[in-house]
């Protein structure tokens, strides 16, 4: 990989990075509500307490460093600002206070809610990836077929449906009928364990059923574009040359058509694991999963601007690195890109 390839897409990356990060602090601030009474818990609040909330949490500065004056015309920078104070915050890896957690730190609310969200839809992600692809390679390659008929019946089904569409009836089924699984949450409210294995047990039993939600709903795209991408390699003539040479038909697609149906497929699911962090938000609703998602609906109905201003920036953070790693992957399974 030349050098020339790696650093325009790092320069790429670094800037939308930067865009990100300005995007983040105006998009929250155009909201509307007031963070400060839903903060204090109270619709009758005085000029006097507004005030002291405001300045708790630097509400009383002006946003934007720069300073328009009219008569005389002039443009001052202000350097305490709201904005240069995130700026600089974020840059040292400081996140800022909690409106909604009583001040608490955002690092510390966020990391709270984040292996939950890794374990669920990291787990998820493997599993659609790994089911996926294999469906959708084995559809492609018998076209036509009945594996293809069903399989590719199953994978539009899923791909469509949202995930509480296909959790509900998990739980109604698995959860309210049967009684396997619980309906919600990550462990059982009050339960004492009496070892470890016992609390890694429940928690296995609180995770199957979210799990089976969410990769369901990621297999279904991969499927289908494992299969479209199948299709076209079938006609390619290093396949030809290969059946020319009397080689099995699994031999071909595993060897020859599979690694180059899977070029399209790279972005795709780089991109979707960077969005792992961000974890799926109506599924952890719908089963009351204490991750990312869920603390997302609940910092935005507390407008809570530096909660929201950091999974906002994790997630592109990530998101931005996933499609970096794309890139420099797919540069180096396909030398064409790098020309």
């Amino acid at each position: 990989m030349s050098p020339s390839y790696l650093g325009r897409k790092v320069l790429q990356a670094i800037a939308t990075l930067v865009f990100v990060v300005i995007l983040n602090f105006m998009l929250f601030r155009l909201m509307p509500g007031s963070p400060e009474r839903i903060l204090l818990r109270n619709p009758h609040l005085d000029a006097q307490s507004i005030a002291a909330a405001r300045a708790r949490f630097g509400l009383d500065k002006p946003l934007l460093p720069l300073e328009i004056s009219v008569d005389p015309p002039s443009l001052k920078v202000n350097p305490d600002s709201q904005f240069l104070a995130y700026l600089q915050t974020t840059a040292s890896g400081d996140l800022g206070l909690s409106f909604e957690f009583r001040g608490e730190s955002v690092t510390e609310v966020i990391g709270v809610r984040f292996w939950p969200t890794i374990i669920l839809i990291g787990l998820a992600e493997l599993i659609a990836i790994v089911v996926g692809l294999t469906l959708g390679s084995a559809a492609g390659w018998k076209r036509g077929g009945t594996l293809d008929r069903v399989g590719n019946g199953i994978s539009l089904i899923l791909y469509s449906m949202p995930y509480f569409v296909i959790g509900m009836p998990l739980i109604i089924i698995f959860a309210a009928g049967l009684g396997w699984f619980p309906t919600s949450g990550m462990l059982s409210p009050g339960a004492q364990y009496q070892s470890p294995i016992d609390q890694l047990l429940d928690f296995a039993r609180h995770l199957v059923l979210p799990l089976a939600t969410v990769s369901l709903g990621l297999i279904g795209g991969y499927s289908i574009l494992m299969r479209s991408s199948i299709i076209e390699t079938r006609g390619e003539d290093y396949v030809t040359t290969a059946r020319a040479k009397g080689l099995k038909d699994r031999s071909i697609l595993r060897d020859h058509a599979f690694p180059n149906a899977l070029l399209p497929t790279v972005t795709v699911i780089a991109i979707n694991l960077g969005y792992v962090v961000a974890g799926a938000i109506t599924a952890e609703i719908v089963f009351n999963w204490p991750g990312l998602g869920t603390l997302t609906v609940d910092a935005l109905a507390a407008r809570d601007y530096p909660v929201l201003q950091g999974i906002f920036l994790l997630i592109s953070v990530a998101v931005i690195l996933a499609n970096l790693g794309a890139d420099l992957i797919y540069g180096r399974l396909d030398p064409r890109v790098r020309a």
